[in-house]
């Protein structure tokens, strides 16, 4: 054994670390025949001193005197099928342009300590949103970037969100996409990040939000590479109280894998024949253009589950959305779902604070409860409400006063099998959903021949308002709070007419300021109405034949009661009764009317305030008669 290598002890961390005066190296290779690290440190070379030594587990240990931060280094795997560089399965940084070498790295990132902590699980509003066409003020050289997403932090901070979701930010080989086709878990995307050379101008803007909230400046080699840049990202969003919630897709990786990449890692036999029995990580189950990774391996299930824990402590994020646990679950069957129940396990040991959050389809309850009956995770996206915000926006849009599904909605509220109100999340609009070719933003749905008309914006009102009212995680989707309504595209060359119209919002366009002001300040009634981010809950009334439909919320043991009304007719109703939980003096504390043109001055309502009296309707004893603005939704709350 090389002197160099002789002792490493058998619990170095999987991965290039750099410890002393050089770094460990490990790497799961069962089948190689040999594998050594070169790089920068070796000028490349194999010999003795590179050559790596295989444990009894498969695994490859070794340690390089002389390694530094940045340098760059790959594996050089000798296999039964083919021999060549790997790139590290656990490479924190890859080399541009893309495919480049792994770069090896410390944990140099100047953070800001502000006792940031994350929030309650019922008292997130997730805002999502994709990197790349967030805010693009660099096209066509550049798409948008972690540091883009940091200069509209004010923006967000403003809107009252208190967590931002970014689609899938590690490595994928294309030059754009949604994210959802990555190869490379540790490496965050390089096109997502500035060059060295470009970092000026950012460093500027970036250092002027720092200073605005009394912090030191960064350096500008605090900027370099793409990790450094994402940790800007959340260590400012920190700063200005957002939580940072990544996307991660732990049931399949890749569509083009590459030979230098994770695909055929041992480079065994029958990588250019299409067996993929004999791939590493993955079995021959594709979903999504990529394959499903093998969840029986041990090793497998260890590399996805360190992944999330080191994004947790490397990153300091707040959270994870795990993209389609039902192939996980199907697709990984027999051993997905128990994957699941291991990953929960560990990270809320690890995190407990963090929120996790499942897509699974079709919605299981399940998927909430705890090991060893559930899964484990805390929350789980449901469509139930979405699609029926979505399905009444769209009928009420039809030229006529037909009855609408009014009960189907309120039903909706709260999905069957969840006993917590923060147990699901819920919004009428995401990334999948208003892609380009698929379903109509919220404005086009309510006025599909012009968004922007009083239909389309009265109605987005009702919709948005519905999400931000009812039981559940709210959940906004990028422009959803300023009425964008286009759908959008991740193709930025292709489809730059679908990008935000931030134009619009920063010349002040009218009906775009009127509906960020509506989601702000219904943002902020959340704030102020602890009854509103409560288990309390039950729908009062529904009406199909009126278009009308209130619900509960409250306190339990405390009280706080919310009374929300929703109405989508054309016209003003007058004298429409409704229960209330008591009786007396109820005021009006919300009116999406006027927001119409805001100040509306023609605005219908209740005055500010209205009486309830001692008289039995909807299961309360007592009632209110009312003034339902068309296209509308009320909020009344007791006086105090």
């Amino acid at each position: 054994m090389p002197a160099s290598l002789s002792h490493v002890h058998l619990a170095t961390p999987m991965g290039a670390n750099l410890i002393a005066d050089g770094a460990t190296f490990r790497v799961w290779a069962p089948n190689a025949l040999s594998v050594h690290v070169i790089g920068d440190f070796n000028n490349r070379q194999r010999n003795d001193d590179s050559l790596l030594t295989k444990t009894s587990s498969g695994h490859w240990v070794g340690f390089i005197p002389g390694a530094k931060d940045r340098d760059r280094y790959m594996f050089y795997v000798l296999g039964q099928g083919s021999e060549g560089p790997k790139r590290d399965p656990y490479a924190r940084e890859l080399q541009t342009p893309f495919p480049g070498d792994c770069i090896l790295r410390s944990s140099d990132f100047p953070w800001h300590e502000t006792q940031y902590r994350t929030p309650a699980f019922h008292d997130f509003v997730i805002y999502q949103l994709h990197v790349g066409t967030f805010y693009t003020p660099h096209l066509p050289q550049k798409a948008g970037t972690f540091l883009d997403v940091a200069a509209r932090i004010p923006h967000l901070q403003e809107l009252g969100v208190t967590a931002i979701q970014l689609l899938p930010i590690q490595e994928f080989q294309t030059e754009f996409s949604l994210g959802y086709n990555g190869t490379d878990y540790f490496s965050p995307e390089m096109d997502l990040a500035v060059e060295d050379a470009e970092l000026d101008p950012y460093l500027h803007r970036i250092n002027s939000l720092l200073l605005s909230a009394g912090m030191a400046p960064y350096r500008a080699t605090d900027l370099r590479g793409e990790m450094n840049q994402l940790k800007a990202l959340i260590d400012l969003c920190h700063i200005h109280g957002l939580a940072v919630i990544l996307d991660v897709v732990y049931n399949h990786a890749g569509g083009d894998f590459g030979d230098q990449s994770l695909w055929f890692f041992d480079r065994q036999t029958g990588q250019h024949q299409g067996q993929h029995r004999n791939s590493l990580y993955f079995t021959d189950r594709g979903h999504a253009g990529g394959l499903v990774f093998d969840f029986s391996k041990a090793e497998v299930r260890d590399f996805l589950i360190q992944n999330a824990k080191f994004l947790l402590d490397e990153y300091r994020i707040d959270g994870f959305r795990h993209d389609q646990v039902s192939v996980i679950d199907h697709d990984g069957a027999p051993h997905g779902w128990s994957f699941c129940q291991d990953l929960m396990s560990t990270l809320q040991h690890h995190s407990p604070g963090a929120l996790q959050k499942a897509e699974y389809w079709n919605v299981n309850p399940w998927i909430v409860r705890t090991v060893p009956e559930g899964a484990g995770f805390d929350t789980s996206l449901t469509d139930g409400l979405r699609d029926a915000i979505r399905h009444v926006i769209s009928e009420a849009s039809r030229p006529d006063e037909r009855p609408l599904p009014m009960n189907r909605l309120g039903q909706s509220l709260w999905p069957e099998g969840f006993s917590e109100h923060w147990q699901f999340v819920q919004g009428p609009e995401n990334h999948d959903i208003v892609y380009h070719g698929r379903g109509q933003r919220i404005a086009r749905l309510a006025d599909p021949s012009n968004p922007r008309s009083w239909y389309g914006r009265s109605r987005s009102r009702v919709a948005t308002g519905l999400s931000l009212t009812a039981p559940g995680i709210p959940m906004l989707f990028m422009g959803q709070e300023f009425l964008e309504d286009k759908q959008w595209s991740d193709n930025f060359h292709r489809d730059r007419q679908l990008l935000l119209h931030w134009d619009g919002l920063d010349r002040s366009d009218l009906q775009m300021t009127d509906h960020l002001r509506f989601t702000r300040e219904l943002i902020r009634l959340r704030w102020q109405y602890p009854g509103l981010r409560a288990s309390g809950f039950r729908v009062v009334h529904a009406s199909d034949e009126n278009r009308v439909l209130a619900f509960h919320r409250w306190v339990p043991g405390t009280g706080h009661d919310v009374l929300v009304v929703a109405h989508l007719s054309t016209f003003h109703r007058y004298d429409y009764r409704i229960g209330f939980p008591a009786s007396g003096a109820w005021r009006e504390v919300f009116n999406s009317d006027v927001y119409e043109n805001w100040v509306n001055v023609h605005v219908a309502g209740n005055g500010g305030q209205v009486t309830a009296h001692p008289q039995l309707l909807h299961g309360f004893a007592a009632s209110a008669s009312l003034v339902l603005p068309a296209n509308s939704l009320l909020v009344f709350a007791r006086p105090g």
